[in-house]
């Protein structure tokens, strides 16, 4: 295709801004790989506990294997009080007895690898729990040899906080400790002291508890957080946000974080040194990779920034995790990434642990689950790699849990205007039954009614379900080079259509999206010679080129070679 046809914007310019490495013979197994999130707590509990486990997700690696992934992406399982779910860590180097033991965890990374799978582990380098033993050194005193571990200062001359710093969480983010006199920082809960970068002690700890999991055989890390590692050592003060633009990413609608521009207490430049230490690290280890999570003023840029050769293999935002649902949406974020990501490569995610499922943010109050299953599709065609979240093969909706069943303190704290992540995290429904076959007694967070309808077990029976869906477009997807590693030029459409082209070699694909409940042709803006010859075998409602006119059914899709 050439790439001066009409309303086509390519990310190969001129000047260089949004061309890529070209596609090598080999690639390494993460670049457009898909990788399957599990949030453990929620995916099977095999003790009677009421909480999903490591022998759990043991149990289910046949049905991960059937999906058609190429990994899984483990959140925290490590010691922790549990004040935020495991990501407030107080033994990196053990597994909480409350999901099992490092022989389980030595057993999943070996049943993981039997199956032809990869495994990921969650690791929170830029904060501990305050249980951690280096945090209750550090506040013991101003002169103990972990003093300078973690970011503390003195308070202004009335007694308040150094600055005006804020918690995602809600609240500043300092909390005065009497034993030392002085203020620790914390970006999340309280509970959640944030470690002092600065201190060159502190990344070589940080960096040998990493070498710890990557001894024991794991495949890659997802990094938690990954640009609040850093701070300003002057502490200045955020700037305000003008009221027009507080629109945080996955923020309560009512959280003065919204408030700043949180130029200071994360995305510091001192965080690209360490990164290059941490990818040093990895380089000593065969086929690792490195997925950075990023939340920063210009999310964007930043990945771009952090994804560059030396650094992390991949990067993902909160771009694709908001309320924001349109074509017109999806095309300008993908197109923007494009032109800032030079030498990098992407990872999307439309949904996870801390966002509500993308079915009931982008699908309303009652969603397709047509719609969900296109959604994935969607995802699963952009360049780059994929996270998808547990359930979404299965287009589960958001669960309403009510106030008196909420465990997420920021649910907590903000009800009723924002109910936190607990409705995302409700358990794996494995069955229709009591306790959607995930436990034998009443699971940590109630499994709705909606989501037992739509179990595995009902699915499975169901050659059309989202889950057979799902399940026919990833085998479908292995087989198309352009999607797994091509590049990508976007096409403009109207709303709610979504069209791009993806290229790899000489194989050059077509691909359109109706993200709406009703049927849609338009003229398609392509030379009248090009010469398109549909593909089916991908599972979505197909659509048809007609005449020049693209014909697209609700929630359809074409996949076309192009020449």
């Amino acid at each position: 295709m050439r790439n001066d046809a009409p309303h086509l914007r390519s990310t190969d310019s001129r000047d260089g801004a949004g061309t890529h490495a070209p596609v090598r013979a080999a690639e390494p197994w993460w670049r457009g790989a898909i990788i399957y999130q599990i949030y453990p707590r929620s995916f099977l509990d095999t003790n009677g506990d009421g909480v999903g486990d490591l022998p759990g997700i043991i149990e289910r690696l046949d049905y991960i294997a059937s999906l058609g992934v190429d990994a899984i992406w483990i959140a925290p399982f490590f010691r922790s009080p549990m004040a935020d779910f495991g990501y407030d860590i107080s033994d990196y180097r053990d597994v909480d007895p409350l999901f099992g033991t490092l022989a389980d965890f030595d057993r999943l990374i070996e049943e993981t690898h039997r199956r032809g799978l990869r495994l990921m582990i969650d690791q929170v380098l830029s904060h501990t729990s305050l249980d951690h033993p280096w945090f209750q050194e550090s506040r013991a005193s101003r002169g103990n040899p972990r003093a300078d571990w973690y970011v503390w200062a003195d308070p202004r001359d009335d007694g308040t906080p150094p600055n005006n710093w804020l918690s995602i969480f809600g609240g500043p983010a300092w909390t005065w400790e009497p034993r030392r006199q002085q203020y620790y920082l914390h970006n999340f809960l309280s509970s959640q002291p944030d470690l002092n970068f600065h201190n060159p002690e502190v990344p070589r700890a940080v960096l040998d508890n990493v070498r710890f999991w990557l001894d024991r055989g794991v495949d890659g890390l997802r990094l938690d957080a990954i640009n609040f590692c850093f701070h300003d050592r002057a502490l200045r003060d955020n700037p305000p946000k003008p009221r027009d633009q507080r629109v945080g990413r996955g923020f309560s609608p009512d959280n003065p974080y919204a408030y700043q521009y949180h130029w200071y207490n994360n995305t510091q430049p001192q965080n690209l040194a360490f990164l290059e230490q941490l990818r040093t690290l990895l380089d000593q280890y065969p086929n690792i990779a490195a997925l950075g999570e990023i939340a920063s003023e210009d999310s964007l840029a930043t990945m771009a920034e952090y994804t560059r050769p030396g650094r992390l293999h991949m990067g993902y935002s909160f771009e694709l995790l908001t309320e924001d649902f349109s074509s017109a949406y999806i095309r300008t974020t993908v197109d923007t990434l494009e032109r800032k990501l030079h030498e990098g490569w992407p990872c999307w995610a439309i949904s996870n642990h801390d966002s509500m499922r993308v079915a009931s943010r982008w699908g309303g109050a009652d969603p397709s689950p047509r719609l969900a299953t296109l959604l994935s599709a969607m995802a699963c065609s952009l360049r780059g790699s994929v996270c998808v979240y547990q359930g979404e093969e299965l287009g589960l909706p958001e669960a309403d849990v009510p106030y008196e069943a909420l465990r997420d303190p920021y649910g907590i704290a903000f009800w009723p205007n924002f109910k936190g992540r607990d409705g995302c995290r409700t358990p794996m429904p494995w069955s229709d039954g009591a306790q959607a076959g995930f436990s034998a007694v009443a699971p940590w967070l109630p499994v709705p009614i909606a989501h037992r309808q739509r179990a595995v077990s009902h699915q499975e029976a169901d050659p059309d379900s989202p889950l057979n869906t799902f399940r026919r477009f990833l085998r479908w997807r292995r087989q198309q080079p352009a999607l797994r590693w091509g590049e990508i030029e976007l096409i403009d459409l109207p709303e709610p259509l979504l069209a791009f082209v993806r290229r790899c070699g000489d194989e050059v694909l077509f691909v359109a999206f109706n993200l709406g409940a009703e049927a849609a042709a338009v003229p398609l803006p392509l030379p009248k010679a090009t010469a398109l010859c549909a593909l089916d075998g991908h599972g979505l409602p197909e659509g048809h080129v007609d005449g020049g006119i693209l014909h697209l059914p609700a929630y359809g899709a074409v996949f076309a070679r192009i020449g």
